[in-house]
C-alpha cells in the first residue's frame, strides 16, 4: 500500500500520544492527521488503516478514515475529523464531580461495540493474538506459558469486536454528541471479557503516578470509574468483587500486549495471573 506524500507545512499540531502527534489542517477543517513516531514501523500505520477502514464498513462508532500518508519520515492516517474531541479520560479528569455519568456513558459504548457481530474473515481473532504475543514473550517461563495457553484456550469464543486496548483514553466525545473509539490498531473479534480486562487494567491496577499522568485523573476518581461502569455494563445488581475476581486473569493477559510494546517487564501485571499460574 503506497502513501500519499504530503507537506506537514499544511497541518497544525494539536496534540500528541503514546504513539504519536495529531494535526488539524489549516485548509480543511474536516480533516484530521495521526502522524506516528518515527520509531513507529510502517506496518503498524498500515495496519491501523487497514483496521480502522473494516471496522467503519462494519458499522462500529469509529471515525472515518481517509487514507494513509507519509511526510517523508513519518508514516500517518488521515481522518474524518471529530468535531470537539475530548477523551473520556481527560472529560472526567477535568470534572471529577461527573465521574458516574461518563462511566455509565462510556459503559453504554462498550455494550454497543460488543453487541456487534463481525465477519470473522475480516479480523484476527483475539485469541491468536494473544498466543503469539505469549509464544514471543521472554518474561514467561516454558510451564507459566502452557498454563496461559490452557486458560486462552477454555475461555469462550465470540464474534464480536475486541477492540484491544479498551480504556477510557481511547474512546472520544465530540461536541456534536456522538461517541466514537479511536486507535484500532489491535482490534479483533472474541469474547468481551479479553477487552474489558483492560478496562479494570487502567482503573484498578495501574499505579497512581501512571493514572495520573496519562488518564489525568487520581486513582481514587478511576476506582470510581470502574464501580459505575460495572453497575451499568453487567446490570446494577452486579457485585463489582465478583466482576473483577472474573477479569482478573483478563487483565492480566494485558501484560503480553504491553511488554510486546515495552519490552520492559512488568511484575506487577504479572501477579494478576496467579489465579492461573498457581
Amino acid at each position: 500500500m503506497t502513501p500519499t506524500r504530503i507537506n506537514l507545512d499544511d497541518y497544525v499540531h494539536s496534540g500528541e500520544g503514546a504513539n504519536g502527534e495529531s494535526f488539524f489542517h489549516r485548509d480543511d477543517p474536516s480533516i484530521m492527521l495521526k502522524l506516528y513516531n518515527p520509531s513507529t514501523p510502517a506496518e503498524s500505520a498500515v495496519k491501523e488503516f487497514e483496521t480502522s477502514l473494516k471496522a467503519y464498513k462494519a458499522g462500529l462508532p469509529v471515525p472515518k478514515p481517509g487514507n494513509l500518508v507519509t511526510d517523508g519520515q513519518r508514516m500517518g492516517i488521515r481522518f474524518e475529523r471529530i468535531p470537539g474531541k475530548i477523551s473520556f479520560s481527560r472529560a472526567v479528569g477535568d470534572n471529577p464531580e461527573k465521574v458516574e455519568e461518563y462511566a455509565r456513558r462510556f459503559a453504554r459504548l462498550c455494550l454497543r461495540l460488543h453487541s456487534v457481530h463481525l465477519d470473522t474473515t475480516q479480523f484476527s481473532n483475539i485469541k491468536d493474538i494473544d498466543r503469539d504475543l505469549l509464544s514471543e514473550n521472554p518474561f514467561f517461563s516454558e510451564e507459566e506459558k502452557i498454563r496461559i495457553n490452557a486458560f486462552i484456550d477454555a475461555s469462550p469464543d465470540a464474534d464480536t469486536p475486541c477492540h484491544g486496548d479498551l480504556q477510557f483514553s481511547n474512546a472520544v466525545l465530540s461536541s456534536d454528541g456522538k461517541e466514537y473509539f479511536i486507535d484500532l490498531g489491535d482490534m479483533a473479534y472474541g469474547h468481551p471479557w479479553f477487552d474489558l480486562g483492560m478496562v479494570l487494567l487502567t482503573c484498578i491496577y495501574d499505579p497512581e503516578d501512571f493514572i495520573m499522568e496519562t488518564f489525568h485523573m487520581n486513582k481514587q476518581t478511576a476506582g470510581q470509574f470502574w464501580l459505575y461502569f460495572v453497575k451499568e455494563y453487567f446490570g446494577e445488581d452486579a457485585d463489582p468483587a465478583e466482576t473483577e475476581a472474573l477479569l482478573r486473569p483478563y487483565a492480566g493477559l494485558k501484560v503480553l500486549l504491553i511488554e510486546h510494546y515495552a519490552g520492559t517487564y512488568f511484575p506487577h501485571f504479572h501477579k494478576l495471573l496467579d489465579c492461573i499460574l498457581k
